[in-house]
C-alpha cells in the first residue's frame, strides 16, 4: 500500500464530497426541491458537475491503484494529481458557463487515460514475466 497513492485517493474522495455539498448548497439558493434536477441553468451545471465527477471516478480510482501497484505508486500519484487539478478546473468552469468546462475536462480524461493505458501496459507485462507462460 502507498501513502501517496492513498493520499491522492482520500483528495479525490474530498473533491467529490466538495461538490456533492455543493448540490445541496444549490438546491437551497435556488429553490429546487428533491427530486427535481431541473429548473435553473445554474443549478443544473452544479448538478451536472457532480454527476461527471461520479461518472469519472469509478473510472479513475481502479486504474489510479492498478497503475500504483503495477507501475510506480509515485507517477500514480502523479497522475492521480492532475486529475484532482483537473476536476477542480472543471468545476470551476462548469459553474460559471458551460462551454468553461473543456480544459478540466480534457486534464481529467488524459490522466485517465494515462493511468488507464499504463495499468494495461503493466498487467501484460507482469503477465508475460510470469515462469510457466
Amino acid at each position: 500500500m502507498s501513502p501517496w497513492t492513498s493520499l491522492v485517493t482520500v483528495l479525490a474522495l474530498i473533491v467529490y464530497f466538495v461538490v456533492t455539498i455543493n448540490v445541496g448548497r444549490a438546491r437551497f439558493k435556488y429553490k429546487i426541491s428533491p427530486p427535481q434536477t431541473v429548473g435553473n441553468p445554474d443549478f443544473e451545471r452544479v448538478l451536472r458537475v457532480q454527476q461527471n465527477t461520479l461518472e469519472q471516478l469509478i473510472l479513475f480510482l481502479p486504474a489510479l491503484w492498478l497503475f500504483s501497484i503495477y507501475i510506480s505508486p509515485i507517477w500514480a500519484s502523479a497522475l492521480g494529481t492532475a486529475w484532482i487539478i483537473g476536476r477542480i478546473a472543471y468545476a470551476w468552469g462548469y459553474y460559471q458557463a458551460a462551454e468553461k468546462r473543456g480544459i478540466g475536462f480534457a486534464i481529467s480524461s488524459l490522466s485517465s487515460i494515462g493511468l488507464i493505458l499504463g495499468s494495461l501496459i503493466g498487467i501484460i507485462l507482469y503477465l508475460v514475466k510470469l515462469p510457466g507462460i
